[in-house]
């Protein structure tokens, strides 16, 4: 690929990738170092894109992989939350306050895969079903479900966070 289709190609998705990865890793160096690797994987890969997904989805793919890579070579953790977001709310509600964000963070950290991802990229990283169908290569119906186990799975650990 030349540097002009590279540059466009960049400049289209980077913060599509980006705000992804800030999903996964909650760290802005680590999401910036990430993404960037991942733009060098996709143009440097003898295979390059075939066109199976649209070039986001693509991209997003490689930069799960690179991200797993990290933590497999870091190894990671979750801190307990010392609290919960208000009772009574919807779920959308308290995600999207920043009080709360945080705690709900910390919660999905410790939700096992690929209900966690799914979640982040449904809800974070604003994918359509059919795009995390594809990311994981699965259907767009599996990504239906999978999202809607994830958010009855949090929304239990809210509340059993709550009365305990």
């Amino acid at each position: 690929m030349d540097r002009e289709a590279f540059e466009k190609v960049y400049n289209a998705h980077y913060m599509h990738v980006f705000s992804y990865v800030m999903t996964l890793t909650g760290d802005r160096h680590l999401a910036e170092e990430i993404t960037q690797d991942a733009f060098f994987k996709a143009f440097s890969s003898p295979s390059g894109f075939r066109g199976e997904a649209d070039e986001a989805t693509w991209l997003c793919a490689i930069a799960k992989n690179r991200w797993m890579d990290e933590n497999r070579r870091r190894g990671r953790s979750a801190p307990m939350p010392e609290d919960l977001p208000e009772e009574g709310r919807s779920l959308e509600q308290q995600i999207t306050d920043r009080d709360s964000s945080f705690r709900v963070h910390v919660l999905l950290h410790g939700m096992e895969e690929p209900f966690r991802e799914v979640f982040e990229l449904r809800i974070f990283g604003e994918l359509s079903f059919r795009e995390i169908g594809t990311i994981f290569g699965k259907t767009e119906n599996w990504a239906r479900v999978t999202y809607h186990r994830a958010r009855l799975k949090l929304r239990e650990r809210m509340e059993k966070t709550a009365q305990g």
